[in-house]
């Protein structure tokens, strides 16, 4: 991997565009065009109607889908460029994601749930063990540690998701409607922990959702329709990303 170019942006994307079709033709556009750039210590919102592109953008800056025309950066390092182990490394060390969806290993409790990157980074069951509860304890679940995902309540399941995206220490919190299968009061406990992650903790925070009130707590609001960005928003000001603390500052 050649070294990173310093850069402000934590995220930023150059012309993307991603189609998909038959024998190199393409045949259903999904993104067009877009340009896009997320500073370090940021909550950004991506906003638009189903179908408009919001996933397939989330899947293709977290290095999980490749674009079919223009460049992804990632802390000024040019993915397009790197092999399938590079971003997975990429992936492993600078983000977590967290889905609509909570993808919980349904035999294991919420504290081997957490265990599971950790364990695939190299930590020792001992290290993993003590982190993993620790990061439960700070989402409100460290007396739930024991618990499997069919005792556990939708908002618990999303915390626990939440937990094991903190896992590695990464940088960047990929969401794809964290709040999508939540009731209004759930909801808002996960959004808390999501803001308190980015105002206290420093993590960049990129969610697609339908949710305004995630949207209001956004710095930038990226509004997406047919698969191009058509405006930008910035529901409170402009804002020095740079001041936050610990992952901002590194």
């Amino acid at each position: 991997m050649k070294p990173a170019k310093k850069s402000q942006y934590v995220i930023e994307t150059k012309d993307i565009m991603k189609c998909y079709g038959k024998e190199g033709k393409c045949l259903t556009t999904v993104l067009q065009d877009v340009n896009i750039a997320i500073e370090k210590g940021s909550f950004i919102s991506i906003m638009g109607p189903s179908g408009s592109g919001k996933t397939t953008l989330l899947d293709i800056v977290g290095c999980l889908l490749k674009p079919t025309q223009g460049e992804v950066f990632i802390d000024g390092v040019k993915t397009g460029e790197l092999t399938d182990d590079e971003l997975a490394k990429i992936r492993r060390q600078k983000m977590g994601f967290v889905f609509q969806q909570y993808n919980l290993i349904p035999s294991n409790t919420a504290l081997e749930n957490v265990e599971i990157p950790l364990r695939i980074a190299g930590k020792s069951k001992w290290e993993a063990e003590d982190k993993a509860k620790r990061l439960l304890q700070m989402v409100g679940l460290g007396d739930r540690l024991t618990h499997k995902p069919s005792e556990l309540s939708g908002g618990e399941q999303q915390r626990v998701a939440i937990a094991r995206a903190l896992a590695n220490d990464p940088e960047i919190i990929l969401g794809d409607e964290p709040t999508g299968n939540l009731d209004t009061k759930t909801g808002q406990v996960v959004l808390n922990i999501l803001k308190k992650l980015n105002e206290e903790e420093g993590y960049t925070i990129v969610v697609v959702t339908h949710d305004s009130r995630i949207a209001q707590h956004a710095d930038k609001i990226i509004n997406l329709l047919d698969g191009s960005v058509v405006r930008e928003d910035h529901p409170n000001g402009n804002r020095n990303f740079m001041i936050k603390n610990k992952k901002a500052s590194k």
